[in-house]
Parts: C-alpha cells; structure tokens; sequence
C-alpha cells in the first residue's frame, strides 16, 4: 500500500501494526498501463453511440467512477488524445424507455408480460402474453426472446414494436437449456429458422477485400477464387436475412446455392428491373 499505491502507512511499534500517518479522503483502487488507460478513453467515447438509449445514463455513471480512481494519479484529456477515434452506427433502434424498463424487470424476475405487439407490415397490433427469457441488441437493435403462451413456441420481438406492458403475478422458471448463443446460432442477424440451408455466394475482386474484412456468421468459410474473387459459404436456419443481405451488395454478389434463394433474388432483381425501366 505504501509502495505500489504511495497511501502514508507506516509501522507503530506501540500497537504492534501498520497506521496511517495522515487522513486519506480517497484511496487509489485502480492502477492501469498506458495502454488499458488508452482503452478507458476509448470507451468514453464509444459511450456517445448509447446516447438515447436506456443504458446510457447507466454505463457514463460506471465510467465516471473508474475514472474518479484515477483524477489524482493521471492527468488527462480525452478532447486532446481522441480526436482520431470516433463511432458512427447507421440506423440506431427506438426504444422506449418505459418498455424496456418494464421488460427487463420481468426477465430478471421471470414475470410473464402481456403486451400489443404490431408484425410488420400489420396496421394494428395484437394481444401477446409471454414468458420473457431474454433481451438482446442484435443490429442496434433491442428484442426480446420469449416464450408466447398462446403459439406455444419461442418468438421473437422487436421493442419498438412493442405497446402496453403489463407484468402479471403468474411467474415460470426459465429453461435450463435455453440460451442466446444457441437460439441465434443459426441466424444471419435476428431471425433464425428449423431450416438448415446451406448458403454458398460469390463476390467480385472489387468487394471481396470488404467481405473478407469481418466476420458474418459463426459458420461462415471463405474461399480465395481466381481474379481477386472470393466465395462465402455460410449455414443458416433461415433465408429471409440473407437474401436482404445479398441484395445489399448489388451485382458484386451472386447466389450459387441454394436454388430457392436463387429464385428468390432473381424474382427481386426482375421486380427492381420493372421499378427503374426508364
């Protein structure tokens, strides 16, 4: 404590033990390299892309209190060290804050909630009573993993589509073998499938860097192709995803396999045709 932390300790020969010489109003918890200080700064700014969101308030408070360890050690100025370091996610989710404080109470104390749900592409939304096992951010976007009582199966629900949370007294006991890695483990983003596809696609030189750059899917196989091209083979339990996903990469990218998401992007590409004749 005297020497690693520099507090004033010293030895009493009368008590027989170690005392402080002076008062300490505060005590240095923390100690850090300059790197991990580095990686802290960086997290202050990473904070800005939850600003809005129900964790903000929640993860400035912890930063604020690692950073309090450090005030009289270090001497900093994130505005001066990260002017290079910057996070920009497109298309951040709303979520209502009073539905997702409502929601992750129930899921901490396994309450089954009931709520009015609007499916997309519906012009009203409709009664759900759900046992709620997990909220999860899956492409900046908050949903919850519950089991519907009334469709007896796992189902998947985006917050902002969410209205009208009310916590019932009924309680249940969340499954064992539930987990999120397993229930997202064959789904591209969200929305996974009992299906077992598997996905082959090939992309040009000029996108292949790109797509060799991140990793997609736990699945996913990349294969080098002559001229700089590159061939992507992922295992999916369901279609709709990755047929958006394709789609988002124009006419750097085509389907070899399955026939079935084949069809489907030629059905869309001759529907786009039809939208931009001239």
């Amino acid at each position: 404590m005297r020497d690693r932390l520099e507090l004033p300790i010293e030895f009493d020969a009368q008590i027989q033990a170690y005392r402080y010489t002076q008062p300490v109003n505060s005590f240095p918890t923390v100690n850090v390299t300059e790197g991990e200080l580095l990686a802290l700064l960086v997290a202050q700014r990473a904070l800005e892309q939850y600003r809005g969101t129900p964790f903000h308030r929640q993860l400035a408070v912890a930063f604020e209190k690692l950073a309090g360890g450090l005030k009289d050690r270090i001497s900093f100025s994130p505005a001066d060290e990260l002017r290079a370091v910057s996070f920009k996610n497109i298309g951040l989710g709303k979520t209502d804050l009073a539905v997702f404080n409502a929601l992750s109470g129930a899921v901490l104390r396994q309450n089954v909630v009931a709520f009015a749900y609007r499916k997309p592409g519906d012009a009203k939304k409709s009664p759900r009573r759900v046992r709620p096992y997990h909220l999860a951010n899956r492409e900046n976007l908050w949903y919850l993993i519950g089991f519907d009582l009334e469709r007896n199966a796992l189902r998947t629900f985006a917050l902002p589509r969410i209205a009208d949370v009310l916590l019932a007294r009924d309680t249940f006991i969340r499954p064992a073998d539930f987990s999120p890695e397993k229930f997202f483990a064959n789904a591209l983003g969200v929305l996974g499938g009992t299906g077992d596809w598997r996905v082959v696609i090939r992309f040009t030189a000029a996108v292949a860097g790109r797509v060799s750059e991140r990793e997609w899917h736990e699945s996913q196989e990349m294969i080098e192709l002559p001229r700089g091209g590159l061939e992507l083979r992922l295992r999916l339990g369901a279609l709709n995803e990755i047929e958006q996903w394709v789609l988002g990469w124009g006419a750097a990218a085509e389907v070899v396999s399955p026939a079935e998401l084949r069809a489907n992007i030629r059905k869309t590409a001759a529907m786009l045709a039809k939208t931009y004749r001239a």
